[in-house]
């Protein structure tokens, strides 16, 4: 049986950028570039007919940006919400906030590489998120530094030995799959982890759970 195949969209204003996409994901034997799209609506208006399985957006966009598609198509109040890793040029706090808080699964700056980029389109695929190394440290310093003399408050339900260890592993970065393969558990089990605690701690990605436990003093 061979490999399933990730169809994408790829969305960029900048022709010579979204060409270069395209090419170095159709270039994986199980990615597909399934559309290309030159800006925010033609993105949105693609994603809706197509339903491609990762959408993967610039920024900055004439119109309708990045952010904002993302949030049309992935954001709260989606019954069915895409998959959508934002590419951006700019390494800026704030588009970060904002590309999380809309819904993105992934947030990668287009000198990431090759390999950093297919790795975030699949991590999507798969329902998990892969966020730029040194953003996420960069955001998890900014934030557990920022309010380390008041720690969060603690869940109403406990958290059990098995989250703790999940939790611990999220906050340095580690994969859902190098999480499955550290605690000898099933992807679709630390899936269901990473579920509960996001609804324990009301995080809304993983950042924020990594946030978490820096700031609780579960990890220094």
């Amino acid at each position: 049986m061979g490999a399933v195949t990730i169809r994408v969209l790829v969305a960029d204003d900048q022709e010579l950028v979204r060409t270069g996409l395209s090419m170095i994901l159709d270039a994986q034997r199980d990615i597909q570039v399934v559309g290309q799209a030159v800006d925010g609506y033609d993105a949105v208006a693609q994603a809706r007919r197509l339903r491609p399985d990762v959408c993967v957006f610039d920024i900055r966009m004439p119109g309708l940006d990045g952010i904002e598609a993302t949030r049309l198509l992935a954001g709260p109040g989606n019954d069915d919400p895409m998959a959508v890793v934002v590419i951006t040029t700019f390494d800026l706090d704030e588009y970060v906030f904002a590309a999380l808080r809309a819904g993105a699964k992934g947030f990668l700056l287009k000198d990431a590489g090759t390999q950093l980029l297919t790795q975030a389109v699949r991590a999507a695929a798969t329902g998990d998120a892969l966020i730029a190394p040194n953003v996420t440290v960069r955001l998890i310093e900014a934030f557990a530094g920022a309010s380390a003399a008041t720690p969060p408050p603690q869940p109403l339900d406990a958290l059990t030995e098995r989250e703790e260890q999940v939790l611990a592993r999220v906050a340095v970065g580690r994969s859902n799959s190098e999480i499955a393969g550290e605690l000898y558990i099933t992807l679709s089990t630390v899936k269901t982890h990473i579920a509960s605690l996001m609804s324990k701690l009301g995080a809304r990605n993983r950042v924020e759970i990594a946030i978490w436990a820096h700031q609780s003093g579960r990890v220094r």
